[in-house]
């Protein structure tokens, strides 16, 4: 969503547009973001503000959606300490997942915009303890309207660094499990579904990699020059979904 639909609290030239073309030809169409910073709510509320009302239910799709799916299939009653902001708490709360700050069973690393180096020492120590440690996402970095600031890919590395260890699992775009989450959701096919976003090593490759059809925007991370030297190539590329709209 972030570099792709808008930047912070603004549109992206052609956005609402090319949304409103999607439903007016008799498409669906989903956010899916690995924004793991805010909940389903923060997403509907901030949208309604900007004059788009979606169902929260089937249009919009995040990492910490997918990684709570992901936790109750492969960790069922199991308590977790979630390196994360209090949004995506209440959200792991509400679908019943277990937090646990002292004993917990796995790790969950999310985007994090209010941790201190305390919280992060003691996830290190956590990390060193062999837990099965989780990813909601890998981008590292996140767009605002004043450049770039570091997202939880940065973080990992940062995490590495000190104890020895990636997570084990990373469930956010590129990777199949947010995927098939999300076609589930949708009832939809790969064959017939295309991801857009302005990220190569995560929304593009998401599609290609996973049998989608997969579409570079320029309008946020990912920039020309990128492309020559990228295992991902995307099927098409424009400068902005404003560039879509006439062609659906």
């Amino acid at each position: 969503m972030d570099g792709t639909i808008y930047l912070d609290e603004t549109w992206i030239d052609g956005a609402k547009v090319f949304l409103e073309r999607i439903e007016q030809t008799g498409r669906n169409y989903c956010f899916m973001t690995n924004n793991s910073s805010k909940n389903a709510e923060i997403y509907v509320e901030k949208l309604h503000k900007m004059g788009l009302d979606i169902d929260p239910q089937k249009q919009l799709i995040t990492s910490g959606h997918a990684t709570i799916d992901y936790l109750k299939r492969n960790f069922p009653e199991k308590s977790v300490y979630l390196f994360g902001n209090k949004a995506l708490m209440d959200e792991f709360e509400k679908n019943g997942i277990c937090l646990e700050e002292d004993h917990p069973d796995v790790l969950i690393s999310a985007f994090d915009t209010s941790f201190n180096y305390t919280k992060l020492c003691k996830f290190c120590d956590l990390v060193r303890e062999g837990l099965p440690y989780i990813g909601t996402h890998p981008d590292y970095n996140c767009p605002t309207q004043n450049g770039f600031v570091p997202d939880i890919g940065a973080f990992h590395a940062y995490v590495s660094a000190s104890t020895g260890r990636m997570p084990d699992k990373i469930i956010g775009k590129p990777n199949k499990e947010i995927i098939d989450y999300t076609l589930n959701v949708l009832s939809a096919k790969p064959e017939n579904t295309a991801v857009v976003g302005d990220r190569l090593y995560t929304d593009v490759k998401s599609g290609v990699f996973n049998g989608l059809f997969g579409i570079l925007v320029l309008s946020g991370e990912a920039r020309l020059a990128d492309l020559p030297g990228s295992d991902v190539k995307p099927h098409l590329v424009f400068d902005s979904v404003k560039n879509i709209t006439p062609l659906l």
